[in-house]
């Protein structure tokens, strides 16, 4: 979500978390302080906030990760739930020391890794390095362009994580492919509805809508 509008509709429609974001034209960066402060004062759900200085690559000079320590820090003293990251080395690796340095500067939070882990050069090897970093979640769509898309390896994801970190299969899921996506065997997903509704989302009626729809067909297929 990028807008207070956003995420009232998301709650309205049943939501579980938002993930607050500014710039999704590029992937998401860190939302500011206003708006921050603005989505907090009205939505009563969770509220991770993404840390990402800029769009492009996820491997960040020193400045950058300065910026982002910074950014972890104003985020929880603005009241948010956890924290959406994620940092590569030039290797296209886990960059899991600078991972590990933003975790516990999270602490008590929640970090999720977001969809820097698809960039990685072997994603088998990323799901340990990110479990090495403290981190809760993954956001992933298994390396492919959509979670639909990435079925196969995301399942064997969710497999190798076992209890240890939670999948959190991500992008292109909607309505139409949620129980698709539940054959993984993930617990939690993840769904801007782009794929449903396009972007920038200006109908928020039907914004509020499918949103209760995707939840409905979890609840319905989640206990089939």
């Amino acid at each position: 979500m990028e807008s207070v509008a956003e995420a009232l509709a998301a709650q309205c429609g049943g939501a579980q978390r938002i993930e607050l974001c500014a710039d999704l034209a590029v992937g998401g960066l860190t939302p500011n302080a206003d708006l921050t402060r603005a989505v907090r004062g009205q939505i009563h759900l969770p509220i991770f906030a993404m840390i990402r200085p800029r769009g492009g690559d996820f491997v960040y000079s020193d400045a950058e990760f300065e910026l982002m320590r910074g950014s972890v820090a104003t985020a929880k003293e603005l009241g948010m739930d956890g924290l959406v990251l994620g940092l590569l080395t030039r290797e296209r690796r886990v960059d899991v020391e600078r991972t590990r340095e933003l975790v516990e500067l999270a602490r008590p939070l929640p970090v999720t890794f977001h969809r820097a882990f698809d960039e990685s050069v072997d994603l088998a090897a990323a799901l340990e390095d990110v479990i090495a970093s403290g981190a809760a979640r993954i956001l992933t769509s298994g390396g492919a362009p959509t979670a639909p898309e990435g079925i196969a390896t995301l399942a064997k994801l969710v497999a190798a994580a076992g209890n240890r970190i939670i999948i959190l299969p991500g992008s292109g899921i909607n309505a139409t492919n949620i129980a698709q996506v539940m054959q993984t065997r993930a617990r939690e997903f993840h769904s801007g509805l782009s794929s449903a509704l396009g972007r920038p989302t200006t109908d928020h009626d039907a914004f509020t809508e499918n949103v209760r729809q995707l939840a409905d067909d979890l609840s319905k297929n989640s206990s089939t």
